[in-house]
């Protein structure tokens, strides 16, 4: 969790300039990430929150607005993370990398995400009927994330058809993702979001769907 003053900039949680302030702010932060991969957000208690960081219900309250403050900037985290990972898949992906190295880069990228933040996209997804703008950061997440991918993917799918190969690469991401969002929101199986075999799976499924379009002919 971030410990620097500008981090903690966020809606509803107030700034502090301290450092033992920041640290509390971040260890029920970190604590509330944690307890959301085993409990619903209804069934976080923001008393065993403080009681597991050491922390007074007042002293959350003082720096948080609300329950659902303090969840907003759960999900800003986790958003600002996912921007974070995105800008640096260009770095990751350079070189003369073969289509399938960079498949399973760009997945492993996208599910070790995931995996980082699996409890606050749980809550997310589970409110996303009752806060219908509370998936939002993570939709717009999502677009950057095919909209990045596509200059990186379409070198090693050859010259030609661009429009074809772009549309390809953005229905690829919209299987993934929405095979993690699944794996997430119902562990429908047979693989978990923890599963090393996942990674493995997904790139070749974006790799197939990908060759398959190299395959067409002009």
């Amino acid at each position: 969790m971030p410990s620097r003053p500008s981090e903690f900039d966020l809606p509803g949680v107030t700034p502090s300039r301290q450092k033992r302030s920041r640290e509390t702010t971040a260890a029920l932060l970190g604590a509330g990430a944690d307890m959301l991969r085993t409990h619903s957000l209804a069934e976080l208690s923001i008393e065993a929150l403080c009681r597991q960081v050491g922390a007074t219900v007042g002293a959350f309250y003082s720096r948080f607005e609300s329950k659902d403050a303090y969840f907003n900037a759960l999900m800003a985290l986790a958003a600002r993370d996912g921007e974070r990972r995105v800008s640096e898949m260009a770095g990751d992906a350079r070189g003369d990398a073969d289509l399938a190295t960079r498949c399973r880069q760009l997945v492993g990228g996208i599910i070790g995400w995931m995996r980082a933040h699996e409890g606050v996209l749980h809550a997310a997804l589970q409110h996303d009927d009752n806060r219908p703008d509370s998936w939002s950061p993570f939709k717009a997440l999502a677009r950057a994330n095919t909209e990045r991918a596509i200059p990186l993917l379409l070198p090693a799918m050859g010259k030609g058809r661009r429009a074809a190969k772009s549309r390809a690469i953005a229905f690829g991401f919209q299987v993934v993702l929405g095979t993690l969002v699944n794996a997430i929101l119902n562990d429908p199986g047979p693989l978990s979001l923890h599963d090393k075999e996942l990674k493995v799976r997904l790139s070749d499924c974006l790799l197939l769907l990908l060759e398959a379009e190299m395959k067409e002919k002009t």
